[in-house]
């Protein structure tokens, strides 16, 4: 399927990244449809990309009638396969559960035309066993986005087993379409970003763990001595120790490699729910908003 044929797009998933993702193709023209399996999560979705949007007005970004014709362009539905009858281009970003993937891959490959390119914006599970649950798996591929989406500019464009030489090219051209910079990644567990990045966090754990040095010094040093925009515990935190913790046990299941075993200290701080700031406390304490 060439770039010219995608005009209508669904996002499943209305979570940071689907509300995210969803505002990046609204955003370069696309109609998109948000789909999740209750509409409180569709609310919360709808009402991150309107706070998005006026923030970006506010400081001269977009104007008013540029924010509100974004919005005009997106509507919501409960109902994958309505919004997978209709689509042009898919992109899934739903819990990191390969379970979870599986299943809606499924209900989309029997929905969808058959023409229908498949992406998933995981950010650590393979591509090919996703494709495994279709019946195309030469069009299933990951488009992998970061957060916040709307921002960041990479996106990892990721071939399973199975993927086309076409597909990659229809979704590397996308990326670019949208404003991004793709990158090509052959399937690996962690891909490029995180399987380099999971090793810098949990070794800060481990930094942390052995009293080498504190949080805050840990993360002063980084950001000064590397340059980083934020040291590896502010990142954390902001990122959700759950998500650091299940990308790093991904890792090391996928691979068998002890280099990739999460921190002791990561696993404790999970269990007891210091997940950053999505819970007032992780490495760092957060005041209620």
């Amino acid at each position: 399927m060439g770039l010219e044929q995608i005009r209508k797009v669904c996002v499943v998933g209305a979570g940071v990244m689907g509300s995210g993702i969803t505002q990046v193709f609204a955003q370069a023209g696309y109609s998109v449809v948000m789909v999740d399996v209750a509409e409180e999560f569709i609310q919360k979705g709808m009402a991150s990309i309107k706070a998005n949007l006026e923030r970006s007005v506010a400081k001269g970004r977009m104007s008013k009638e540029d924010a509100e014709a974004v919005l005009g362009r997106i509507k919501t539905t409960l109902n994958l396969e309505e919004a997978g009858k209709e689509a042009d281009f898919v992109v899934e970003a739903v819990v990191e559960r390969m379970d979870v993937k599986r299943e809606v891959f499924s209900r989309l490959d029997k929905a969808c035309e058959s023409h229908v390119i498949l992406a998933s914006n995981t950010s650590t599970l393979s591509i090919t066993e996703m494709a495994s649950a279709t019946q195309r798996p030469d069009r299933v591929a990951g488009m992998h986005f970061f957060n916040p989406a709307p921002v960041m500019k990479l996106v990892e464009v990721i071939a399973g087993a199975k993927t086309s030489r076409e597909t990659i090219s229809t979704v590397k051209a996308l990326a670019e379409k949208l404003g991004k910079t793709p990158v090509e990644v052959k399937e690996s567990p962690g891909f490029v970003v995180n399987r380099l990045l999971t090793l810098m966090l949990n070794e800060a754990c481990f930094l942390l763990m052995e009293d080498v040095a504190k949080p805050e010094d840990i993360d002063t040093a980084m950001k000064l001595g590397c340059n980083h925009p934020m040291g590896p515990f502010e990142l954390m935190d902001l990122v959700g120790l759950d998500i650091v913790l299940a990308i790093a046990e991904t890792l090391y299941q996928e691979t068998g490699d002890p280099k990739f075993r999460p921190s002791p200290l990561l696993r404790k701080m999970v269990r007891a729910g210091l997940l950053g700031r999505k819970t007032g406390q992780g490495f760092y304490v957060y005041g209620k908003k």
